[in-house]
């Protein structure tokens, strides 16, 4: 009696289990675990995986993405993912010491669980000599910072796609919509920051850092001059009186930097020289303006339009 009461009960219960796997998930594919460098990565691996991924960041867009220190939660987690999506070229150097820390071999450089996002851009300030210490802090594979380049997105987008796909074929026409969506609407907005900047084409700035040459290529500016004397040294006097000398000269009235790097230096070279300082995201989330990928473009293009189209 005992064991037909049991089959009673498993067959009255079976559906509620089977409906209960399919509204609840269990069973289901789980999400593909993806670590991002940056939080820009992961916006754009999010734009195109959905709910199909479940993603976070290592660099605090707060900071220097060249100069991060990973914390253990950091470690655990790129121990936990199935893709590593990276800047590569030289940008982290913080990179390599966390994947020997979370030791896991699929997220290696060249391995199929990682995508390094500067293959098929079309780099800037590739360097044509060899370099040197003395140079500064210099890149030897040329300006990292290219996520500022809208149509560089483009080709972080279709290679996130790809990857999404090929580690989840099953749901590889999902990440190919969602790719079209965002393609879709990135495009709309090009055209709406072209149209904007076309009042600034020409026009030239100073900035901090060597940071914005692919922002600056997009809407048709210059940038060529900086705080710095090189790469990674603090401005001083000297350097700060031949920048101020050059302002004056070419009637330069904007000074461009992230949030991240003192602001004492440059407010007083506008102070000498009638600029304007303008705070820019480097990343997204830096700013409370920049919560996704178009968001973040457009604060800064609004930005620039803004304090160049004024300072004419």
């Amino acid at each position: 009696m005992r064991y037909r009461v049991m089959s009673w009960m498993v067959q009255a219960v079976a559906p509620m289990v089977a409906v209960m796997m399919l509204a609840g998930g269990v069973g289901a594919a789980q999400p593909l675990r993806v670590v991002a460098t940056l939080s820009v990565f992961a916006d754009l691996v999010k734009q195109v995986g959905g709910d199909d991924v479940q993603v976070s960041y290592v660099a605090s867009p707060r900071f220097n993405p060249h100069f991060i220190e990973p914390k253990p939660s950091d470690v655990l987690k790129v121990k936990q993912a199935d893709l590593l999506v990276d800047a590569g070229l030289d940008l982290e150097a913080w990179r390599g010491p966390l994947l020997d820390a979370a030791s896991n071999p699929n997220l290696f450089p060249g391995s199929h669980g990682e995508l390094d996002l500067s293959v098929g851009i079309p780099l800037l300030e590739v360097p044509d000599r060899p370099l040197s210490r003395l140079m500064g802090d210099m890149h030897i594979y040329g300006n990292p910072h290219y996520w500022l380049h809208p149509e560089n997105a483009k080709i972080m987008a279709r290679a996130i796609a790809a990857k999404l796909a090929e580690m989840d074929p099953a749901r590889a026409a999902a990440y190919q919509q969602r790719l079209s969506d965002f393609l879709g609407r990135l495009d709309q907005h090009i055209a709406q920051w072209q149209q904007a900047a076309a009042s600034i084409h020409g026009k030239e700035a100073v900035a901090y850092h060597n940071e914005w040459p692919y922002l600056a290529e997009f809407l048709g500016i210059r940038i060529d001059h900086f705080l710095e004397p090189k790469p990674g040294i603090p401005p001083g006097p000297q350097s700060l009186g031949t920048l101020e000398a050059y302002m004056k000269a070419h009637g330069i009235r904007v000074i461009v930097q992230p949030t991240y790097v003192p602001r004492a230096a440059a407010e007083a070279l506008a102070k000498r020289t009638g600029a304007t300082v303008v705070i820019l995201a480097q990343n997204l989330g830096e700013l409370p303006r920049t919560k996704d990928y178009l968001s973040f473009v457009d604060y800064d293009v609004q930005q620039l339009v803004q304090a160049m189209g004024s300072s004419s």
